[in-house]
């Protein structure tokens, strides 16, 4: 495949920007070879500037559930940007997604935007230790909760990628009340809530574990783990930026439910532009400023342009019809991809719900993974790496990383996955 606008791109990048990406795991880092640079998108495709078309199944990583450039979705930005792109004031569109965040989402009663993913679990974790008066919070290893400093500790995402355990330039103080425990073990957490009586303000988790790859929870994990904080008058919190919308019309907690004190959100409800939300019960959420003393505010949140994409992405995801197809096809894939895997006796683990997906290549095939740990002693990355040029080659374009999780859009037809399928099929022949 020749590049050569991608490659004179990425040399130039590499001098201006660090590492010549303004995300890490954009830069190909675990996978080699040069990154493609991206032209325009449309549906369940896109081009990147050399010409080349792909299946897109990383959708901005998550955030195209209906795909690039919906009508709809493009619309409602245009008509909206023609009036103003930002006030620094309430604007109507606020008001009008957070009615219907609501309506969708069971446990929220008040939701607050922000900018971003990270944001919001860092005020999420802020507002939690207001209301509790503690200082400390579990998180899990593995799960990515932003790159706010106390959240830096045995996170997913591009920090699995990179093979950091944590990153330099964070103090060590910052980091002191942040408890880590392991994803899928309720006895890990116990152990904490004994260590640290009446100290821990909060635990947050990632309902999927899909900044490690992508790992279910098991074992009524997380419907323990709710029962615990309840137990220990510490408040639960789901990180919903990934599954929010993804994995059920109601997120998660709809799905299994679940009834987390505050939710946190991103991806989907901004349609592709940047956005992020924390939300709950009404008596934890009137402590945010103005009306209470927790302090948090954001030039740009609730900007109009996001608002506008949010709505319109949410209205039209829940078409009945939208969804049940968005479903069918994401389960067509995943277990296409693990049906022509096992033919070939490649040891792998694929899973999905609702639209979202996840493989990985084990070394071997009495491997499970179920965590951080074993997620980075089993995961076969070599192979992956492998797999994911090959595909490349062939216009589908994945995570540029083992430990990432894929997606599905409304926009990818029959035709897509099946193509995608057969191209494992081709590919594992030959591995």
């Amino acid at each position: 495949m020749n590049i050569p606008q991608s490659e004179q791109l990425f040399a130039h990048a590499q001098q201006i920007i660090p590492g010549g990406v303004n995300s890490p795991v954009r830069a190909f880092g675990s996978v080699g070879g040069t990154p493609r640079f991206i032209s325009h998108g449309n549906g369940a495709y896109m081009w990147d500037v050399d010409g080349h078309r792909y299946i897109d199944y990383v959708l901005s990583w998550g955030p195209l559930v209906l795909g690039h450039a919906h009508p709809e979705v493009i619309t409602q930005i245009a008509m909206t940007a023609a009036r103003g792109t930002s006030f620094g004031a309430p604007c109507a569109l606020e008001v009008e997604l957070a009615q219907l965040v609501i309506d969708m989402v069971p446990s929220i009663e008040m939701i607050r935007f922000v900018n971003s993913g990270t944001e919001a679990c860092m005020s999420a974790l802020r507002l939690a230790r207001a209301y509790t008066n503690r200082p400390k919070i579990i998180k899990f290893a593995g799960n990515y909760h932003g790159h706010a400093d106390m959240l830096l500790v045995q996170a997913g995402s591009g920090v699995a990628t990179l093979g950091l355990p944590d990153s330099p330039g964070v103090p060590a103080q910052t980091t002191q009340d942040t408890l880590v425990a392991e994803y899928n073990d309720i006895e890990s957490v116990i152990a904490l809530f004994a260590a640290y009586p009446e100290q821990i303000a909060a635990v947050i988790v990632e309902p999927i574990g899909a900044n490690m790859g992508f790992v279910l929870p098991q074992d009524n994990f997380l419907h323990q783990l709710q029962q615990l904080c309840r137990k220990n008058g510490a408040l639960f919190i789901l990180d919903e930026v990934m599954t929010g919308f993804r994995v059920d019309l109601g997120g998660a907690q709809a799905l299994w439910g679940l009834d987390p004190d505050i939710t946190c959100l991103g991806k989907v409800i901004g349609g592709g532009l940047p956005v992020g939300a924390y939300a709950g019960k009404a008596d934890i959420m009137r402590m945010v400023a103005p009306s209470g003393s927790v302090y948090q505010a954001g030039t740009l949140s609730g900007n109009p342009l996001a608002m506008a994409a949010g709505l319109a992405t949410l209205k039209a995801l829940r078409a009945p019809e939208r969804w049940k197809k968005l479903h069918e096809n994401t389960e067509l894939l995943s277990t296409g991809i693990a049906s022509v895997l096992k033919k070939h006796n490649i040891p792998c683990q694929v899973q999905s719900v609702g639209s979202m997906f996840g493989f990985y290549f084990l070394h071997d095939s009495n491997q499970h993974i179920r965590d951080y740990a074993t997620a980075k002693q089993f995961a076969h990355t070599t192979r992956y790496a492998r797999v994911f040029h090959q595909l490349l080659k062939a216009g589908i374009y994945m995570a540029p990383s083992q430990f990432e999780a894929g997606f599905v859009s409304v926009a990818h037809t029959p035709t897509d996955i099946h193509y995608t399928i057969e191209t494992f099929n081709t590919i594992a022949k030959n591995l």
